[in-house]
C-alpha cells in the first residue's frame, strides 16, 4: 500500500509515540521534504527532534518541484503531499487539514487523519484508542466537538 503522510499526523503520532503505527497499517509512508522541513522547526517538541534525527527506514523522503499554481490556497507541506499522493497514485494521503482534506477528496484522493489512523489501527487490536486519545488530549491537537467522545465511546472508553 502507498500512502503519503502530511505534517500533522506524523507529529501527533510522534508525540503520542505511536508512529510505528504507520509502518503497520501501511508498510512504508512517502513524506515530501516540505513535510520534513515543517518538523524541523526550531519550535517543535524534542520528541520530533529526535525521531527526525533518526528517522526509521519505513519513511522515504521525497524532493519535490511543484507548479506554484498548485493549489495555491493551501500550505506547502499539504501542497507537496497531495501533489505527490496524485503522481505515485497513493492508496492514501494522510492529512488532518481541513482544507487540504477537501482538496486531496477532489481529487479522488482517499484521506486519513491523525484519528482515522488510530480507529483503523485499534480495529486490528494494534493500539488501545482510549490511551492513545487520553495522550493525545495533552497535546495541542484539536478535532470537531464530540469526535473525541464518540471515539471513546465505540471502544468502551
Amino acid at each position: 500500500m502507498t500512502v503519503v503522510s502530511d505534517t500533522s499526523p506524523l507529529n501527533y503520532l510522534i508525540l503520542i509515540g505511536s508512529d510505528e503505527l504507520l509502518k503497520a497499517l501501511f508498510g512504508t509512508v512517502a513524506v515530501p521534504a516540505a513535510v520534513i522541513g515543517e518538523l524541523e522547526s526550531p519550535h517543535a517538541p524534542t520528541e520530533i527532534h529526535e525521531w527526525l534525527a533518526h528517522k526509521p527506514d519505513w519513511i522515504g523522503v521525497h524532493q519535490l518541484e511543484i507548479p506554484k499554481t498548485y493549489l495555491p490556497d493551501l500550505g506547502l507541506g499539504e501542497r507537496e503531499a497531495i501533489y505527490l499522493a496524485s503522481k505515485v497514485d497513493a492508496d492514501a494521503v494522510l492529512m488532518d487539514d481541513a482544507k487540504g482534506r477537501i482538496a486531496a477528496e477532489r481529487l479522488n484522493l482517499r484521506v486519513f487523519g491523525t484519528l482515522g489512523i488510530l480507529d483503523a489501527a485499534a480495529l486490528r487490536g494494534f493500539v488501545d484508542l482510549p490511551a492513545a486519545l487520553e495522550k493525545l488530549k495533552h497535546t495541542n491537537f484539536r478535532a470537531k466537538p464530540g469526535l473525541l467522545e464518540s471515539l471513546l465511546k465505540r471502544y468502551g472508553g
